[in-house]
């Protein structure tokens, strides 16, 4: 069984190329269920990491510590972290495991509408919709995303995506939440 320690090396020595990458997916892939067992001690790990060198590996242990439900407190802590990675990963990485992104953005949309501060999801939902997909791609990041801009009553930056022409939809309830948000 490996330590934290030893998978938090190994995504700092496995993130510098396309080969490296799909190897470490692999890693994390494996480690995935150890993480979530270790996701209470997790989050200090991150200060070893980058998120914009690391942004697999450090997408992989934000994923797990926000798949239990958090305080508060935790959540205060949580939303900084998440709106500092979802604004600085790189796209390519967070690409190879979108599930995982998809859960720690929707993860954090609930954070913030718990603290009852949605502007501070706006722009960095904004960004993770942009890193996910092409723009002509629905995905089920951007219900979340418009539903956040209402609540925010920022109209104009959600009028920005709803400008977009979309030819692919990844499910049919998340275009109907788009048309309904939207």
């Amino acid at each position: 069984m490996a330590t934290v320690e030893s998978l938090v090396a190994q995504i700092q020595g496995l993130s510098s190329s396309a080969g490296d990458l799909s190897l470490l997916l692999t890693h994390l892939k494996q480690a995935d269920e150890f993480l979530h067992n270790e996701s209470t001690r997790l989050l200090p790990f991150l200060e070893q990491l980058d998120p914009t060198l690391h942004s697999l590996g450090y997408l992989f242990i934000l994923e797990a510590c926000t798949s239990w439900p958090v305080t508060n407190e935790q959540a205060r802590r949580l939303v900084l972290i998440l709106s500092r990675f979802l604004i600085s990963c790189v796209a390519d990485q967070i690409r190879l495991a979108p599930e995982k992104f998809i859960a720690v953005c929707k993860s954090f949309k609930d954070q913030v509408l718990m603290l009852e501060a949605p502007i501070r999801g706006v722009v960095p939902l904004l960004e993770a919709v942009k890193k996910l997909r092409s723009s002509e791609h629905l995905t089920t990041l951007h219900p979340d995303f418009l539903q956040l801009c209402l609540l925010a009553k920022c109209y104009k930056t959600g009028l920005s995506i709803l400008e977009d022409d979309i030819f692919e939809v990844d499910q049919p309830r998340d275009f109907y939440l788009y048309c309904y948000y939207g």
